[in-house]
């Protein structure tokens, strides 16, 4: 396995192009199954996403036939026959903190997915299973090609669900319907998962590109800090009480209400022109 620094520019990609930073699994052979310190150098460039100006969208995407089959098992079962021949034992506990806390966990991928501030859309195509799956659900919209198709394959493997799955799912489409998909653990094809709300879009595969290019721009060309405040209060949504809800919402229109974005949008309507925001 690579280093950490050996990770961008080979297994994952990235390039600036109109204000949309592209994020790009690049295991084509392995159907983009992740290592781990591929997870680290994502986490930093959502990172970096979050801090540049410039960057006003994120594209989180795949080369080859599926988007991302999951962690890698062939590495997970080569790292668990060398763990039995360690004499030091594991303190209890470790494990969990290690997959809370490590610099390369899965939770901090998915963290920091959703504490990007720029919006992100996740382009589906092929298989998104596992782990996949939760990296395409943690992103703010899901466009996928007619031929992709998810899947909870957890418990098929005789795991238990991770990577936020459990904290992602139900948020989607509801408790029992996240019940049937992570019991049974059966593909799903993007048609079917549009329809019951868990992607936004699937599109034949023709028009894939293009779909993903549409929201992206869209998204580039929008008021940067008033969708990036949104993502924040539609995110906690589903926690706050409706006072915490309030607040928050006053103090972040606050805030959005000093943005030259806000001015050029009355402006334009004013003026029955469209909008050109620069994202500040």
């Amino acid at each position: 396995m690579s280093s950490t620094q050996d990770v961008l520019g080979s297994t994952i990609l990235n390039s600036l192009q109109g204000g949309i930073s592209y994020i790009t699994l690049n295991r084509p052979d392995a159907g983009n199954a992740l290592l781990p310190n591929q997870r680290g150098v994502i986490c930093r460039l959502l990172a970096d996403a979050s801090q540049d100006p410039e960057i006003r969208a994120v594209v989180l995407k795949s080369n080859g036939k599926h988007f991302c089959a999951g962690a890698d098992m062939h590495l997970s079962a080569s790292l668990s026959g060398a763990k039995k021949t360690e004499a030091k034992p594991q303190r209890p506990g470790e494990h969990a903190r290690s997959l809370m806390h490590g610099q390369e966990s899965v939770q901090n991928l998915i963290a920091a997915i959703l504490d990007c501030s720029k919006p992100v859309v996740a382009a589906v195509q092929g298989a998104a299973v596992g782990m996949g799956a939760e990296i395409a659900l943690a992103c703010d919209l899901i466009v996928a090609s007619n031929r992709a198709y998810f899947s909870q394959i957890f418990i098929r493997r005789g795991i238990l669900i991770d990577a936020g799955c459990a904290y992602l799912l139900p948020r989607r489409i509801g408790l029992q319907k996240a019940k049937e998909l992570v019991f049974f653990g059966e593909n799903l094809s993007a048609t079917e998962a549009e329809k019951i709300g868990l992607i936004n879009k699937a599109v034949p595969e023709d028009e894939f590109a293009s779909a993903v290019d549409d929201f992206a721009q869209r998204l580039a060309q929008g008021p940067t800090t008033a969708i990036s405040l949104a993502k924040q209060l539609l995110n906690r949504s589903l926690e706050s009480n409706r006072a915490t809800a309030f607040l928050e919402e006053a103090l972040a229109a606050e805030i959005n209400g000093r943005t030259d974005d806000i001015k050029e949008g009355i402006s334009a309507f004013i003026d029955r022109r469209p909008p050109n925001f620069k994202g500040y």
